[in-house]
């Protein structure tokens, strides 16, 4: 009788679906791309999987956050992250949109807690991996971010962050700027 009454948040969030071998297919296509917008409608189909919540009250949260961050609610948008990640605490998308928020709130130090608890989650999350250097890097902390876009870019040598690591880039490998 007592678990009929329970209240809602003693609800247990399902496992969230598991993508590992299409984000590894997708992976496998993006570095044979020839073309950025090839890529990117790659890429996008990465994100697709990603924001796959684990059941529809996780969407909704995600969503809510989402929208939020759009309109930049900052504060609303940290709220929905936050109920996400306590109601599914091994969906790693809900840590990695709760660091961008803090990425963009530059609260860097906050960003790269969640970007870690992402890449516990999803280590070949490139979103997380760039996310992860570009927070070293506003940290000042060059080497780390160096090393953590190369990860990046190993994985999808066409995010929109290979810039940086380009021939004069701040995050260029040392030795290619002579």
């Amino acid at each position: 009788m007592i678990l009929l009454a329970a209240p809602g948040w003693a609800q247990t969030c399902p496992a969230a679906p598991d993508h590992r071998a299409a984000l590894g297919a997708l992976t496998d296509q993006i570095q044979r791309s020839d073309t950025e917008m090839e890529a990117r409608g790659l890429s996008n189909r990465m994100w697709e999987l990603w924001t796959q919540a684990p059941d529809e009250a996780a969407q909704a949260l995600l969503d809510r956050g989402m929208r939020a961050r759009s309109t930049y609610d900052f504060l609303g948008a940290l709220e929905a992250f936050d109920r996400l990640v306590r109601y599914c605490p091994d969906y790693a998308e809900g840590y990695n949109q709760r660091a961008f928020v803090h990425y963009l709130s530059q609260n860097f130090d906050a960003a790269l807690t969640d970007l870690e608890l992402t890449l516990e989650r999803s280590p070949r999350h490139t979103g997380a991996l760039s996310g992860k250097a570009l927070s070293l890097y506003a940290l000042g902390r060059i080497e780390e971010a160096r090393d953590v876009l190369a990860q990046a870019l190993a994985l999808n040598p066409w995010l929109p962050e290979r810039s940086l690591a380009a021939p004069g880039g701040p995050l260029a490998p040392l030795g290619d700027d002579i």
